[in-house]
Parts: structure tokens; sequence; C-alpha cells
């Protein structure tokens, strides 16, 4: 999922991109309400957060620019804070489909952009797929090669992490960070995961899978093993 930050302040923007790169989300910024515009219009994205106090052009009318002159649907969820009814609903008739006022948790962003995408989606179900390894995110079931795999909940969420990044490298303190935060186990609780994670998903299979890079951290992808 390919998601497009407008946020004029670097320290919050930086807060964003990191936490939503950690949720397996790919990120593109903008600082500034024109080239926001210019991106959402020229470029793809599955959802745009967007302020609403911008320079250049404020976040009303880059929506409702975005929604009559460039013709896009992305689903649009703005920041603000502002929290009077007439401005939420100024943003609603704009364009924007849900409104978040500030200060938020990273959690509730990330909740809401998860509620948005499914209703952008229809409700259909959310699956990974890496080769013939397949993870359901709704039902968490995983399979490989037509064959159902158990994994325990850490597994599964390092497994999840992993395929939405896929074929790129994950450096080991991204993975401690999106698994554990700031409250690791310990220096060798990583390692012993993956190994677990191998076992599973690659162990009885011909191909392996999950690769470990050396020096960096671990990739899952087909193809060649860790350098």
């Amino acid at each position: 999922m390919r998601i497009l930050l407008v946020e004029d302040n670097r320290d919050i923007l930086a807060n964003l991109a990191d936490y939503l790169g950690l949720k397996g989300y790919t990120v593109d910024c903008a600082q500034d309400g024109l080239s926001g515009l210019h991106l959402a219009a020229t470029e793809h994205y599955d959802l745009i957060v967007l302020d609403i106090m911008l320079p250049g052009i404020d976040g009303y009318t880059l929506c409702k620019r975005l929604r009559e002159d460039a013709r896009r649907d992305t689903p649009v969820i703005m920041l603000t804070a502002r929290d009077q009814l007439d401005d939420r609903l100024q943003g609603f008739k704009s364009g924007a489909d849900d409104y978040l006022l500030k200060p938020f948790a990273l959690s509730e962003l990330a909740a809401r952009i998860e509620a948005v995408l499914r209703r952008a989606q229809g409700g259909g179900r959310r699956a990974l797929q890496v080769g013939d390894l397949s993870y359901d995110l709704d039902t968490l079931e995983v399979t490989r090669d037509g064959r159902l795999l158990k994994l325990n909940p850490v597994g599964l969420k390092l497994l999840a992490v992993l395929m939405q990044k896929s074929p790129h490298v994950l450096r080991r303190e991204i993975l401690e960070e999106a698994l554990w935060g700031d409250d690791c186990p310990d220096s060798d609780s990583l390692r012993s995961h993956v190994h677990q994670l191998r076992q599973v998903i690659d162990k009885p299979f011909a191909k392996p899978l999950l690769h470990t890079v050396h020096g960096v951290g671990y990739r899952l992808a087909e193809g060649r093993d860790g350098v």
C-alpha cells in the first residue's frame, strides 16, 4: 500500500513516515500544498494523509482540486488542530473521507487508515503473497504451495512485516522495533524467531524464501540467498 503524507511540520512528518513505514506502507512526503497536489494528481496512492494548514494552498483547497480538477477518488484523511463542527464539515465537503484531530496517537491514525482502506476496497480480503507463500491478514491463515502452516503470534507478525517489504532487506533494528517497540526481550530474540519462522515456511520446501543478509538483516523473497 502506498501512502502520501502532506504535512509542513518536519518533525510530525518524519514521525508519521517512520511509523507508517514500520507498519509496512510505502510512504511519499510533501511539505506544502502545491507539491502535495502535484504528487496526488500525477502518482498513484492508495491513501493520502493531509494536513489542513499548509503553505501554498491549504488542505481544503488541495482536496477539492484533487476531486474536481484531477478527478481522483483517492481516500483522504485530514489532520487538523481545528475542532469546530464547521471545520469538520468543510473537510468532508471538500472531499475528505475521514478527519483526525491533533494531537492524536499514531496507533489511532493507523487504525483509521486501515478502516478507510477497507471501505475503499469494498471490505475485500487483505492478503500478502510472495512466491507460493500466502498470508491472509484477515483470517491469519498462512499457506505455502497449498499447505496450511502454523505460526505463533510473533511469527505471524514477523512474517507480515517481511512480506510487506519483500523483496527488500529489513535491518535487524527495524524488525525488532516492529515486533517489540522499545522493549526488545534480548539480543538473541529476533534470531530465535527468525529461526523458528524458517523452520515452518522453508524447511519442508525445496526453495528457501527467507534469506539472511549477513551483518545487515533479513529479506523474504524468491531468488538468491543472502549476501
